[in-house]
């Protein structure tokens, strides 16, 4: 290689972070010496890209990483009380909110009920809440930069089934809320344990 192409090169420095136990690496080039705006230009736009990639691979382990967050959990008794889905008490309706997602095992993420902490979930647990029937009510779960809600009028008498999910985001993962059918709530929640109530991250 001759002197006027070394001086033209640019070198790729390896990156290594590591994630709970997992080692990923990757590459970033080296500020190249002088070699001109354009060439200095070009090597800036791969150094985005590289910083990019990095990012992608964070997100990407925090949702796929293994180990399992845990919260405080009901007792047995409870929770198979819980799981009988007997009709709320007079002029209430009765709320599930679960989290069977395979995604994000090391995450936990708070739910609210009109501005009420219900708790922090983690993988397969389920909160049950009663509120008053017949009126509006908003599920609201901590997601990325603020909280995704899903609002819902609620009839007196009836259990509702709120399935919580982790998606992802641009810099953390996220989290979102969706309405299931009273069916396939019970068959989701059936799998599940209950959590105890009232201990959130966020103030």
């Amino acid at each position: 290689m001759t002197a006027a192409s070394q001086k033209n090169n640019s070198f790729l420095v390896p990156i290594s972070f590591q994630y709970h136990n997992t080692v990923f690496t990757s590459v970033r080039p080296l500020s190249p010496r002088k070699t001109g705006a354009k060439n200095a230009g070009l090597q800036h736009t791969i150094g985005i890209n590289y910083m990019k990639i990095g990012a992608l691979v964070i997100l990407t382990a925090t949702l796929f990483v293994t180990g399992c967050a845990s919260v405080d959990m009901a007792t047995k008794e409870e929770s198979a009380k819980a799981k009988q889905f007997n009709a709320p008490s007079a002029n209430n309706a009765g709320v599930y909110v679960y989290r069977n997602s395979i995604l994000g095992q090391a995450l936990k993420k708070d739910i609210w009920i009109d501005g009420k902490c219900i708790g922090e979930s983690a993988p397969n647990v389920f909160f049950y809440a009663e509120v008053e029937g017949g009126k509006a009510h908003k599920i609201d779960t901590e997601s990325e930069f603020s909280p995704n809600t899903l609002e819902l009028t609620l009839d007196t008498g009836k259990n509702y089934f709120i399935r919580q999910y982790i998606k992802m985001g641009a810099l953390v993962a996220g989290a979102g809320v969706e309405q299931m059918s009273e069916e396939q709530g019970k068959i989701d929640v059936a799998k599940l344990e209950l959590a105890k109530q009232g201990k959130c991250s966020a103030k």
